[in-house]
Formats: C-alpha cells, sequence, structure tokens
C-alpha cells in the first residue's frame, strides 16, 4: 500500500475490483463497496452544492451503520474534514463540540434510542430553522443541519461529477481526515487531528499483525465515533477491502442471530459489551465457531476461550495514535514471565518509558511513563500549539504508566493522573481491579483514591454487584485478597452498587468523580 493514499483513492480501487462485495452489514442496514461508492459520491456532490470542499468541518451523528459510512466518505473524498459525534452527547456537549470543531455541515439521525437529536439541537440553536441556512451565535460556524441524508441527495444534480473528480484528485495524504475526539474522563476532550496517510497507513499495518483480510468478516461492537470503532473497525476494513459487521440491536438473541448468519472470522471491541451475549439462554446451542481471532472470539467462542487471559497479549490504543498502538499477532499462551504484556509498538512507532520526575529513561522493568512517536501520530490536538502537544524531539507524553521488559514488550500499569498516593506508596486501580475480580470469581469493581488527612489518599473501591443484590461479603473478600495484594493495596472502603447504577459519562466511560463522592459520608 503507498503512502499517501486517500480515503477516495482506496473506495475507487475496490469499488472497480470488488464492487457487489459487502462493505457493512449492521443488522438489516447492509452496503457493498461499490454502493458506498455511488452513494458517497451523490452525497458528496450534494455536500459540494452546500459550499462544502477541502478543509470544510463536516460533523456526522450517526449510530453505527451505512448513514454514517456514507456521510465518511462523502466528506473523505472531497477533502473535508470528518468531525464524529457521540450518540450519547448531550445538548451542553453537543454545543461544546460544534464551537469548538467549527463544524460548518452538520448531518444527524433525528434520533437513535432514547436520545432525540432534533430536540437538542433545537435547544443549542435557539429553535433556530433548521431546514434554513444558519447564522446563530450559540454555534457561529454552523451554516447547515441535515437530518438524515435525503436533503442534501437532493442538491446533487446541480453539481457537475467532473468537479467531484477534480475535488478528489485534488486530495491528498496529508489533508486532515478527521478530528476526533478523545472520550475524556477527567478532563474536558480534546480534538485529535489525523491524515489520511497516517489513519490509513496505520490500519494497513495492523491488519497485517492481525491478519486481516478481504477475505474477512469482522464484528466489532464500538461505536464508529470512537477511534477504535473509526479506524480499528471501519477505516481498517475500508483498507483490507473486507467486511464489517456491527448490531444495533438491544435483544441479545437478536445479535446472536446475526452472529450465526453473518458468521464473522475476526472480532474487536469491549469486551464488556458482548457480555450479555454469553448470558443469553440460547448461547450454548449458537454456532459461533467461525470466529478465530480478536479479542471477542474468547467470550463469544467459549471452546477457544483461554484457560488464563493474562497469558495472551493484550492491546493498548488511544486517540492520538489513531488506534492500536501496543499489539502483538501472538494470540497463543505466553510464558509466566510474560504475564499482563501487551505486545509491542505497532509499526512505525517507537516507545520508550521515562521517570517523569528526572526526565530520564527508566532501565528494564522498571516503572515510568510512556512516551510514543512515529509518522502514525496525530497531526495535534486542534487549536492547540505544537509544544502543547509534543516536546522538542517529537515525544508524546501519553500519560500512561508503564514498563518495559528486556525482550522490548510493555506492560501497561494505569493512568498517571490516576495512580494513588498512599502514605507514599504508589497503588494501581487496574492492579487492585483485577485482583479483586480473581478474588470474587468475576464481580467488577472501580478503585478510586478518597482524600485521608494522614495518608493523602485511601484506596477505595465501588464494587459492581448484580442488580437486586445489594451486598457482598467484604470480610472475605479483604481476607482474600491478602494473597493477592500487599497489605496497602487491599482498599481500606468498600461500597456496593448494582451495576445499573454505576454512574457514567456520555462517553460510555466510568465517571471517576461521582465514584469518589460515594465516599464522602
Amino acid at each position: 500500500m503507498r503512502g499517501d493514499f486517500t480515503v477516495a483513492e482506496i473506495l475507487r480501487e475496490h469499488s472497480h475490483s470488488r464492487g457487489d462485495h459487502p462493505l457493512l452489514v449492521c443488522d438489516e442496514d447492509r452496503i457493498s463497496y461499490g454502493g458506498a461508492d455511488r452513494r458517497s459520491a451523490e452525497l458528496a456532490r450534494g455536500l459540494i452544492a452546500l459550499g462544502a470542499g477541502k478543509g470544510t468541518h463536516v460533523g456526522l451523528l450517526y449510530p453505527n451503520g451505512t448513514e454514517f459510512v456514507v456521510g465518511m466518505l462523502a466528506a473523505a473524498r472531497i477533502g473535508a474534514v470528518v468531525i464524529p459525534f457521540s450518540t450519547f452527547v448531550t445538548a451542553r456537549e453537543m454545543r461544546e463540540q460544534l464551537v469548538h470543531s467549527d463544524t460548518r455541515i452538520l448531518l444527524s439521525a433525528a434520533s437513535f434510542r432514547s436520545h432525540d437529536y432534533v430536540q437538542r439541537l433545537c435547544e443549542v440553536l435557539l429553535d433556530a430553522d433548521l431546514d434554513s441556512r444558519l447564522f446563530c451565535a450559540a454555534a457561529p460556524q454552523l451554516r447547515h443541519v441535515a437530518v438524515t441524508h435525503e436533503t442534501v441527495y437532493r442538491l446533487a444534480d446541480t453539481v457537475d461529477p467532473a468537479l467531484l473528480r477534480a475535488m478528489e484528485d485534488d486530495a491528498n495524504g496529508s489533508d486532515p481526515l478527521a478530528i476526533v475526539y478523545t472520550s475524556g474522563s477527567t478532563a474536558a476532550p480534546k480534538g485529535v487531528v489525523h491524515s489520511h496517510a497516517a489513519l490509513l497507513g496505520h490500519q494497513h499495518n495492523l491488519n497485517e499483525i492481525r491478519g486481516l483480510a478481504a477475505t474477512d468478516t469482522l464484528f466489532c461492537n464500538s461505536p464508529f465515533f470512537w477511534i477504535g470503532g473509526f479506524a480499528f473497525a471501519l477505516l481498517a476494513t475500508l483498507v483490507a477491502g473486507s467486511t464489517l459487521l456491527c448490531s444495533n440491536a438491544t435483544d441479545a438473541a437478536a445479535t446472536l442471530d446475526l452472529l450465526e448468519t453473518e458468521k464473522p472470522t475476526m472480532t474487536n471491541g469491549f469486551a464488556a459489551g458482548v457480555a450479555h451475549l454469553a448470558e443469553h439462554p440460547s448461547f450454548a446451542q449458537r454456532d459461533l465457531s467461525s470466529m478465530r481471532r480478536g479479542n471477542l472470539y474468547p467470550i463469544l467462542a467459549p471452546d477457544a476461550r483461554p484457560a488464563d487471559p493474562e497469558l495472551r497479549h493484550n492491546m493498548l490504543g488511544m486517540t492520538e495514535t489513531g488506534s492500536v498502538v501496543l499489539i502483538s499477532g501472538d494470540e497463543s499462551d505466553q510464558p509466566e514471565e510474560r504475564r499482563g504484556s501487551y505486545g509491542k509498538p505497532a509499526p512505525g512507532f517507537e516507545a520508550v518509558v521515562i521517570d517523569p520526575e528526572t526526565g530520564e529513561t527508566v532501565s528494564a522493568g522498571e516503572t515510568g511513563e510512556l512516551w510514543v512517536r512515529g509518522p502514525y501520530l496525530m497531526q495535534g490536538y486542534y487549536k492547540r500549539s505544537r509544544e502543547d502537544c509534543f516536546d522538542a524531539d517529537g515525544w508524546f507524553h501519553t500519560g500512561d504508566m508503564a514498563r518495559i521488559d528486556a525482550d522490548g514488550f510493555v506492560y501497561f500499569v494505569g493512568r498517571r493522573s490516576a495512580m494513588i498516593k498512599s502514605a507514599g506508596a504508589n497503588v494501581s486501580p487496574p492492579e487492585v481491579e483485577k485482583a479483586i475480580a480473581k478474588a470474587t470469581g468475576g464481580l467488577r469493581a472501580y478503585v478510586v483514591g478518597v482524600p485521608d488527612s494522614r495518608r493523602g489518599q485511601l484506596v477505595a473501591a465501588v464494587i459492581a454487584v448484580p442488580d437486586g443484590a445489594d451486598a457482598f461479603d467484604e470480610a472475605g473478600l479483604r481476607e482474600r485478597l491478602k494473597a493477592e495484594l500487599s497489605t496497602y493495596k487491599i482498599p481500606a472502603r468498600f461500597v456496593a452498587l448494582p451495576s445499573a447504577e454505576i454512574p457514567l459519562l456520555s462517553s460510555g466511560k466510568v465517571d471517576t468523580q461521582q465514584l469518589r463522592k460515594l465516599f464522602d459520608a
């Protein structure tokens, strides 16, 4: 694959060579490469009629499905910049992202599940007429909102196809493809700018490592507005010429039916998001044997489930690195000394572990902050200087604490900002959470630091108990944790909370600030 490819070039290549091959299957919604080429060309001409062109910021507010895919392709092929919006977005967050991203055209679903986007847009835009050209102080750069694509398609005939082709040819790999907003946990989300060449080249390399080829069907439950769904699923599928399978169904049986029918060969996404499938009464009778690789298949294919998951390489990705940055193609059990490995840096990336206090590289096996650099790294944060994103040598300081062994394998320890400092000792929340899961037979725990006048911080844990339960054996858990953790790492305080009541941010991540408030009393 050439290093300066654009989305339009890849789409045209697949459309010509395998136009009937499915690009996306999402429940009953599906589209082929040829269909995606034709529909996105029509939509792109409609966008041109609205004044869009190279550099125009086009927002997409859709759940996973063909409307997102066609909207992304249409914007990308004319050199516009794609701005994915979270389907969880609140009115306040919508306003902030519209303003910060300088979105000029917003393509939006009317609603999704319980979210009424038209109502939120009217709230944000002070009841402006969404069918007219907009001039609103609340979102000063926004000029057009199209609820569904139909209103834009109707403008396509006013634009000569030759103009579309000229605009496609004018785009190049160094042009920005997308501004993807970090999901954010404690700080305000940041807009991460990625170019065509960086995102597509990186996915090409990752596809080679994980073996994603044109004959594969990839099942992914990550939303397209996050980098995992946008790059590691959607763009990776486009690069490979394979098929992407996803589902918006709330009924586990419907998703299981889809998996049996479409027979995905690979999986990637959030393991917690498919746990309910394995709990469905019909799960044991399902034939899911087609799945052979990825981080979800051990959950969905019990015969392939590892006896000890920590002896399989994990993966680490971040928005700034254009999806996965630590990975291994070896999915076999590793030796005990490699327990908890996250693999090695993906091709094109360098990684070092630095002592955050001294700025010096630590020795093999010692913990420090993970720094990465390379050509597939983000161009930067939107509206921030280069100095705010990288140091003078081009390193991005990830904020993740990690260690690298003598063989170059990387081990994630935890977020630097999340590390708990208790009586001078550092405690990693993920380490404690894993120990609690092991000691309880799989209960999910969320570990945070809470203020303490004597120790600085105390280790505290919120235990997610099954719905309907309101307690767990705290004394027994403390006793079992003595075999797993040093005494100072064992939580001083516990709270039990039904799984459905765990507070979440609109990004879907756990709201740690709200968790800490549970310990205020």
